[in-house]
């Protein structure tokens, strides 16, 4: 789940990444000067950007990806505290050669 969302998060950062580079091209003449002024701004902006795509793409897999997972795992839980499992146990028998 944390490995699905971190694949989100890498893919939708240099896919908004790449579209501000085609539309703030005006901006090109003027890189190095903005770079040496705002790095400071510019980085803590995208590393907040990145934790907050992070959380909501883990927050939709947890809400649309696991429904009834718990409802689900408590009837497991009480079907094997009962002893009522329709699972056979595994054969302890030693292969003969």
């Amino acid at each position: 789940m944390i490995a699905n969302a971190l694949f989100i998060t890498i893919a939708l950062l240099p896919a908004l990444g790449f579209w501000l580079m085609g539309g703030l091209k005006f901006f090109a003449p003027y890189k190095l000067v903005l770079w040496r002024e705002y790095a400071t701004p510019i980085l803590t902006y995208v590393v907040l950007l990145s934790v907050n795509v992070f959380a909501a793409a883990l927050v939709f897999i947890r809400k649309f990806f696991l429904k009834d997972t718990g409802r689900k795992l408590s009837h497991l839980d009480k079907q094997l505290h009962t002893g009522g499992s329709e699972v056979p146990a595994p054969c302890l028998e030693e292969e003969s050669d």
